[in-house]
């Protein structure tokens, strides 16, 4: 994490000398002669110290204080006091400040205080990200299960975006699950409570879908005997998933684009367009900027989508996370069948990691649905073929890997039992997990992905 710094004092002497010290230390500093100034760049999540003066003209540093606390409770602030300001400033800590130093001060002393300040505001902002990770996996409505890097990244981006009205392009190959994406944005969002309107552009007739996005007026062509409300309208507060966006008709692509723009919509036979608050997500497994180049999709369209753009891994990218998902999705199988979950053999979960999933997530729920129906030996016909060309080192390391992930589930993350299962000892249990990015909270409880 940068080493980030702001100094807020009136005296342009201290603020030079100050910002010249941290610079000189490596610290990333911004300097404001007063308060208000410095407040209006902070943010909830600025990964920084504020060392501030606390008589100044305007705003002082104790009510500048309070204010930053309303952006972020958790933020440490260093407070600047004279002499005569002691009593003040043992009354900030009691109110919040991380600690106070008298001028003048030893500059070992300040480095000592800021070193300790930052190292206390990232270990805030790492545990804050890991609830929102736990949240995630744990809370109602759909989760995204994994433990790779990768699929947390996705987490965390997710966590970053779900609030904010951008409209949203979700890339990923067949099966990887481009919808469960969009629902887990809607269902953890401020729209929760509002439609989540989802549409196959590739699945819906080509004659009927201007209807079905747009809605129309009675009479508006021939059989529309009375008024009809789109998609997109009845999606108004809540999210419009469109899926396979790259097989829509290209006149509809025009429409789609001056909905987006202006926020409104209007019927086929109306004359008069009605406002909208909804937040757009797309999908595709394509390129839409080559589909664009190439002029069969528009690029405009493609800009106006790709406000923010979420990449979904294939599976072959997070082999590491099929024993969670195979056992989440037998489970979920059993449960709906109403049959008994079977055992996975390490040998079974050996195999899988072979291979190169060209359906990604979906062929995985799929071949679990039909081992929990016909058995074994039907789901492994189509799921064995190994994966090309994986030498030793990366043969030992997906064994190693589900061996200790298999035992895990097992144990449902009871370390005493999986280091008597695996006859090592606790450090080495904690340095292959370490190793291969495992943890045993993620074993304790499954959900579905």
């Amino acid at each position: 994490m940068d080493k980030q710094v702001i100094i807020i004092d009136d005296d342009p002497d201290i603020l030079r000398s100050l910002s010249q010290t941290l610079e000189l230390e490596g610290y990333q500093s911004l300097s404001f002669a007063n308060a208000e100034s410095a407040l209006a760049t902070l943010q909830a999540e600025w990964p920084g110290v504020i060392i501030s003066d606390i008589n100044m003209p305007g705003l002082s540093g104790l009510e500048m204080m309070q204010q930053a606390h309303q952006i972020d409770a958790d933020l440490p602030i260093i407070l600047l006091t004279g002499h005569g300001d002691i009593s003040m400033a043992i009354k900030a800590i009691r109110d919040g400040a991380y600690d106070f130093l008298e001028k003048p001060f030893a500059t070992s002393h300040l480095l000592d205080v800021l070193k300790r300040a930052l190292d206390k505001r990232s270990l805030t902002l790492e545990n804050r990200e890991l609830k929102a990770e736990l949240d995630a996996q744990s809370g109602p409505g759909p989760r995204i299960l994994g433990s790779t890097p990768v699929i947390s990244r996705l987490r965390k981006i997710l966590g970053q975006i779900k609030d904010t009205p951008a409209d949203v392009l979700i890339n990923g190959e067949t099966g990887t699950g481009k919808e469960l994406v969009a629902r887990f944005l809607h269902d953890h969002s401020i729209r929760a409570q509002h439609p989540f309107v989802a549409i196959n552009c590739g699945a819906i007739p080509e004659n009927m879908i201007e209807s079905e996005l747009f809605g129309h007026e009675a009479g508006a062509f021939t059989g529309a005997q009375k008024k009809r409300v789109g998609k997109i309208a009845f999606a108004h507060r809540g999210t419009l998933f469109l899926d396979e966006i790259e097989s829509m008709p290209m006149a509809l692509q025009i429409k789609l684009l001056r909905v987006l723009e202006e926020r409104s919509v209007e019927p086929l036979g109306s004359n008069l367009a009605t406002p909208l608050d909804i937040r757009v997500i797309a999908a595709t497994k394509s390129d839409l900027k080559q589909l664009g180049d190439n002029g069969v999709f528009r690029s405009d369209l493609y800009y106006r989508l790709n406000v923010v753009e979420v990449h979904i891994p294939p599976l072959r990218e997070r082999l590491e996370d099929i024993p969670l998902l195979l056992n989440n999705f037998l489970r979920v199988a059993a449960a709906r069948y109403q049959l008994n979950s079977p055992d996975i053999s390490p040998q079974r979960l050996g195999s899988l990691m072979k291979h190169d999933w060209p359906g990604n997530v979906r062929e995985l729920r799929n071949l679990a649905e039909r081992w929990v129906l016909m058995g074994e030996h039907a789901a492994f016909d189509e799921a064995e073929k190994p994966q090309q060309n994986m030498n030793l080192a990366e043969q030992l390391y997906r064994f190693e890997h589900t061996l200790l992930q298999d035992a895990l589930q097992r144990h449902q993350g009871q370390l005493k039992a999986v280091q008597h299962e695996l006859q090592i000892g606790r450090k080495t249990l904690y340095e292959k997990m370490k190793k291969h990015h495992l943890d045993k909270g993620d074993y304790k409880t499954q959900h579905s992905d």
